[in-house]
């Protein structure tokens, strides 16, 4: 009660997390210098902040999409500041959802002057959910399989894809559920460090991901032509080597991944794909707790002595779309894209490329604030995942698009 200013969030204060809202402020002076906060706390209870300093209009209004801030957290018009450019109060955390079906609730509150922010003028929330309107969650222990089925409301038919994170493992659901709220039957499948499934498995299976598939394609909601798969990091080329040995699979999409085989072997029908060496002794730690570079660990991957553990993507007949970010600092990932695509290009086969300056390792949906650095959860140790703030923030916003595209392209 008694609020000087009004604090709207438009279209409504409700949406999913992935999409743009316009930020209003009406009922200030004319040019009224004040500052905007949005405030956020986690599942475990982590808050994030970010705020930014503004000066209303002539008519005493404030339009994100139009009016520039000032400095703070960002400066220039940037209408989703005050969500991309979050950041935890304790270094290192990284704002990731883990139950899909509440919300994230961001408070946004406007402040008079520019920095005490002792007096609060106004205030509102913006829910932002993970899952639309009428989209199913499913649990799906069925044989092997550890994984979370979402699916659209409505009979679809509809694209499948499966989805898969990297190798701090678990059963990552929000990416998944974010792609099903967009009509895309989505199938979250864990594979590293989950219930009965080790951290770091001697083995992967590919009949494991064999058997997701079936299970995908047998959903009656799901498109017969063929499934999508989507992965980041070790789930990159996991993504790739579906493509390439399983026949449902009709495109593939890889994040910051490689087109050779990382970390654990990977066993096929007759065959094994052994682990692209790697000596951990190139790691760099710039100081005793500081977190670790990654980058040079790997061997050199045009080196013949290491061509074993490569997949043969030019063998698919899949199509391929490669995103990567130039200042990923965990990864040469451009490095490994540009290799990948080569590859199928001299074969005569199709692959999309983009890689974004100034965007790190972690390219998450839209709006989800850069992550730097963080504790690999299955290492323990604090890496370094590269990334500036302005330029990841525009880069996930475009890989979000490309990516939607590129799957109701070819599925």
């Amino acid at each position: 009660a008694g609020m000087a200013a009004r604090v709207a969030v438009l279209p409504a204060h409700k949406c999913l997390f992935d999409e743009p809202v316009r930020i209003r402020v009406a009922g200030l002076r004319p040019q009224q210098a004040v500052t905007l906060r949005a405030s956020l706390v986690d599942e475990s209870g982590e808050l994030f902040q970010a705020h930014a300093l503004y000066r209303a209009g002539s008519s005493g209004e404030l339009d994100l999409s139009r009016c520039p801030a000032l400095g703070g957290s960002y400066s220039g018009v940037e209408p989703m500041g005050l969500l991309w450019a979050l950041q935890s109060k304790t270094p290192y955390k990284r704002l990731a959802k883990r139950n899909v079906l509440t919300p994230f609730c961001v408070d946004l509150e406007v402040y008079e002057g520019h920095g005490d922010m002792t007096r609060l003028l106004g205030k509102c929330t913006n829910e932002r959910w993970f899952l639309g309107e009428g989209v199913k969650r499913i649990s799906v222990r069925e044989g092997r399989l550890k994984a979370t089925l979402f699916l659209p409301p409505g009979p679809g038919p509809f694209p499948g894809l499966i989805d898969l994170y990297g190798s701090g493992g678990g059963l990552i659901e929000y990416r998944a559920s974010l792609l099903a709220s967009r009509g895309f039957v989505t199938l979250a499948l864990a594979y590293m460090s989950f219930e009965d499934i080790p951290a770091m498995p001697e083995v992967l299976e590919l009949s494991y991901f064999e058997e997701a598939v079936n299970f995908l394609r047998k959903q009656q909601q799901v498109k017969d032509t063929g499934i999508g798969v989507l992965g980041l990091s070790k789930g990159g080329d996991l993504a790739l080597s579906m493509a390439t040995f399983l026949p449902g699979i009709k495109a593939a999409v890889s994040i910051s991944g490689s087109s050779f085989n990382s970390f654990v072997p990977l066993k096929g029908d007759g065959f094994t794909i052994p682990v692209h060496p790697y000596d951990l002794g190139r790691m760099k730690i710039s100081d005793e707790s500081g977190p670790v570079d990654f980058s040079d660990v790997l061997d050199d991957h045009t080196d013949p002595a290491t061509w074993e553990c490569r997949i043969p993507v030019e063998r698919s007949l899949a199509k391929f779309l490669f995103l990567c970010g130039l200042d990923d600092m965990n990864w040469k990932s451009d490095l490994y894209c540009r290799d990948a695509v080569q590859r199928l290009q001299q074969h005569g086969r199709a692959a999309e490329f983009y890689s974004y300056s100034g965007a790190g390792h972690l390219l998450e949906p839209p709006y989800l604030p850069l992550c730097r650095v963080s504790v690999h959860r299955v290492l323990g140790m604090l890496v370094h995942w590269g990334g500036q703030w302005r330029e990841h923030a525009k880069a996930q916003e475009d890989a979000w698009h490309r990516i939607q595209a590129f799957f109701w392209q070819h599925l």
